[in-house]
């Protein structure tokens, strides 16, 4: 049983604050050489890819829940047995 809901937009942005995190220690420990001017923009494009990915989550999600709660409202109730 999941003690809480998957948050894949959550999951994104730590990637690619790993991502980063790797870049600058193998740029740190002479393996890589990138400018600075490199991160900045994987930095704003892995937080505008975070933030379209839990939009995204947001919405099937609202969407899944007013399809549920339509189908229980079409549903018949109980039959009356006690």
């Amino acid at each position: 049983m999941l003690r809480h809901e998957f948050r894949p937009g959550r999951a994104v942005a730590g990637l690619v604050m790993l991502t980063l995190a790797a870049g600058y220690a193998a740029d740190a420990a002479g393996a890589w050489n990138a400018p600075w001017t490199f991160f900045a923009p994987v930095f704003v494009g892995g937080l505008w890819l975070a933030a379209t990915v839990t939009w995204v989550s947001y919405r099937l999600r609202r969407r899944r829940g007013a399809r549920k709660a339509a189908a229980e409202a079409t549903a018949p109730g109980p039959s009356g047995a006690a």
